[in-house]
């Protein structure tokens, strides 16, 4: 019997994926898994039977990724579960941005007793006039799962869509549309295009990205929009920008009190991947890698470890082993085993940085104190086994 607790709410859809075999409990303590969406786990202590965090989403910021490994716990998010609720916001965004939407609204609120209403209306509108999206330049930034949504939305709008991504993926460049003109300098992006939206995830290499450099290169008429992370927009730099007029529109999904309170800025409460379809599949997938992962060992979309497939374990048991990815680990493994006369009738070793991950199918069942010997091997963080 497993168990899983939440730290967060989770979609019941999701939960309904564990069967029999799991019970959820209110102590961490007693866990096997955690599920979580934004609780904040760095000053936790987690105890030592969890073995996997799924995080209901794609940003891992609010997890201790770093100790989570060293722990031996794997570490696992829901890349595209998500994506379409954020590519329909950051199209709304666009949408926002080219026509003053908003402050028409504002503006019918206000004069909403006054019976002459339809008549200053068709008076009053000239005030909100926009500019349509079509025709317009839109340079994605990063193509994974959002921006590639993003991407062939927005061509099949009839804007002229560039696409950056120095990484893509195979996958990724099968999916994006024909139309979407695939850009491998970024500054291209930053001097031509009308619309400018963000797609990579935040790390040392990404952070503050649109800075005062970015910015200067930009037309004056340009809206950036940033549903990825706050941090990727240089916040001292944006609100020079705004407070200058040197851009039209900054979009935002990340609100800060110095943001919100500027004229050309458009800021959302964080609304990217709140909606019903995007919470269920997320807690879908995540109840899904969880299991494969606790029942088979298998790794998929884990961001701390490689990934690692063997599917099914058809013969005496499996044993899954996370170590430093140090010179000999492997060799000390099948050792170990055939010194008892345990052979090893499937194998497979991959790395990730720091860390390697094995996956040993046995032909014959090894007990508690071959496994001890396994995990006594200096460099073994966690060793599991599956019968």
């Amino acid at each position: 019997m497993y168990q899983y607790h939440c730290l967060n709410p989770i979609a019941e859809v999701g939960l309904k994926n564990f069967d029999g075999n799991y019970a959820k409990t209110d102590n961490i303590a007693d866990a096997d898994a955690v599920l979580v969406r934004s609780a904040a786990m760095h000053d936790m202590e987690l105890p030592e039977s969890v073995c996997v965090i799924g995080r209901a989403g794609a940003g891992v910021n609010n997890i201790p990724l770093g100790k989570c490994s060293e722990q031996g716990i794997a570490v696992f998010n829901t890349p595209g579960a998500n994506a379409n609720g954020v590519k329909e916001l950051v199209l709304a965004g666009m949408l926002l941005a080219s026509r003053d939407i908003i402050g028409g609204l504002y503006w019918v609120r206000s004069e909403r007793q006054n019976e002459e209403l339809p008549q200053l209306a068709e008076k009053q509108k000239k005030a909100y006039a926009g500019n349509e999206i079509m025709g317009k330049k839109l340079g994605v930034i990063g193509l994974g799962a959002i921006g590639i949504l993003v991407a062939n939305a927005a061509a099949a709008l009839g804007m002229d869509v560039y696409g950056f991504d120095p990484y893509i993926s195979v996958n990724a460049a099968w999916n994006l549309s024909r139309d979407v003109k695939h850009i491998t300098d970024v500054n291209d992006i930053y001097r031509e295009c009308d619309y400018i939206t963000i797609h990579v995830p935040l790390m040392e290499s990404t952070k503050g990205m649109i800075g005062s450099d970015a910015i200067a290169q930009m037309k004056n008429s340009v809206v950036i929009l940033n549903f990825a992370r706050g941090p990727l927009v240089e916040k001292k730099a944006i609100v020079e920008a705004l407070r200058t007029n040197r851009i039209r529109k900054y979009v935002t999904d990340f609100p800060t009190s110095d943001i919100a309170s500027l004229k050309n800025a458009i800021v959302i409460p964080h609304l990217g991947a709140s909606t019903a379809e995007s919470e269920d599949n997320c807690a879908i997938m995540a109840v899904k890698e969880i299991r494969d992962y606790l029942e088979n060992g298998n790794i998929h979309n884990s961001v701390n470890y490689p990934n690692c497939d063997m599917g099914v374990c058809k013969y005496a048991m499996r044993v899954t082993i996370i170590h430093r990815n140090i010179p000999n680990m492997l060799t000390k493994f099948t050792a170990t085993f055939g010194d008892l006369g345990i052979n090893i009738e499937r194998m497979s070793n991959e790395t990730r940085g720091e860390y390697g991950y094995v996956i040993m199918d046995l032909a014959n069942k090894a007990d508690e104190t071959a496994i001890d010997t396994i995990r006594k091997i200096q460099g073994v963080l966690k060793v599991r086994v599956m019968r």
